[in-house]
């Protein structure tokens, strides 16, 4: 049966524990992600308390983290979404990712509106990508994709 949570404390908690659990044992997220069969971005989120694991990965990623059979239940759980708290982030990546809202957010919702129409790009049929490429000017460049499904908004 699946079950949902109405409060995020269990689900933090358990995040504490899996990151503690990643760095006692100097494990990647790439490496977690390789045991639990999905990709490293729905792995990393799901660890973080963003996501519920189907069974099998969640017993994959506990039997690797050393995490015992409560984690692998709450692991499954459908978790209370969000993980920045209310006001402007003061972590510097995260802020430079709301920096970026900031100054594009308006330029992205035209652009999408335009060669879309009106509707959202959904954050559930969705897919993420982070890849490290080289600067032709020198130093690396981050390649963020964020891949979601158009949803068309539908008179009633």
């Amino acid at each position: 049966m699946v079950h949902a949570q109405f409060d995020p404390a269990a689900r933090q908690a358990l995040a504490v524990k899996a990151v503690e659990a990643k760095t006692r044992k100097n494990l990647s997220w790439e490496r977690i992600a390789e045991a639990s069969g999905l990709s490293v971005a729905f792995t990393t989120a799901a660890l973080l308390g963003q996501h519920a694991l189907p069974e099998e990965p969640a017993k994959a990623v506990a039997k690797l983290l050393d995490l015992d059979e409560e984690a692998v239940m709450l692991l499954q759980t459908i978790p209370t979404r969000g993980s920045i708290p209310g006001g402007i982030p003061t972590d510097p990546t995260i802020y430079r990712f709301y920096e970026m809202l900031q100054v594009y957010g308006t330029t992205l919702k035209a652009l999408v509106h335009e060669q879309f129409g009106d509707g959202i790009i959904s954050a559930i049929n969705f897919k993420l990508d982070v890849k490290k490429v080289a600067d032709p000017e020198g130093g690396e460049r981050a390649v963020i994709t964020l891949d979601g499904k158009y949803l068309p908004t539908k008179p009633f």
